[in-house]
């Protein structure tokens, strides 16, 4: 199954490549459905370990809103989201969260820490996996197979 937001993701995820980084892309849709955030992994650009595609994407659409909360958006990322950014989405009141490739090591959806899952956790996102999971996982894997 594939969406022109996913797509929009993976064609940031590939931006994300071209500058040294690990390819992930984020996208938010907003309540109108257009997207009001884009995201891209920029840690070792900005030389931040919080820079993650999520929470870039994150900050443009609470920006874009001008609001801290993000009811009745959706994002699309084409890697599961890790810990930090599970609680980001969580955080921002995020209603759906779609994301493509599983990330067995660091995930923190439905590998790892299952942020969601935890009674610690106030708000649960929709979350459907598998969205062009083939062609992230595809991606994620030359990128670190021309790294080595």
């Amino acid at each position: 199954m594939q969406s022109e937001e996913m797509d929009e993701a993976l064609r940031l995820a590939e931006k994300a490549a071209s500058l040294g980084e690990v390819r992930v892309g984020a996208v938010v849709v907003g309540p109108d459905q257009t997207i009001i955030g884009r995201g891209y992994n920029r840690v070792l650009m900005d030389h931040d370990p919080s820079a993650h595609a999520e929470i870039m994407a994150i900050r443009e659409a609470c920006k874009s809103l001008g609001s801290e909360r993000l009811i009745d958006c959706d994002l699309y990322v084409t890697l599961e989201p890790c810990p930090m950014c599970a609680q980001a989405i969580s955080f921002a009141r995020i209603r759906r969260l779609y994301f493509a490739a599983d990330d067995t090591k660091g995930g923190g959806v439905e590998n790892g820490a299952r942020v969601y899952q935890q009674t610690s956790c106030h708000h649960k996102p929709d979350v459907y996996s598998g969205l062009s999971a083939t062609k992230a996982a595809d991606m994620l894997r030359s990128f670190f197979k021309e790294r080595r």
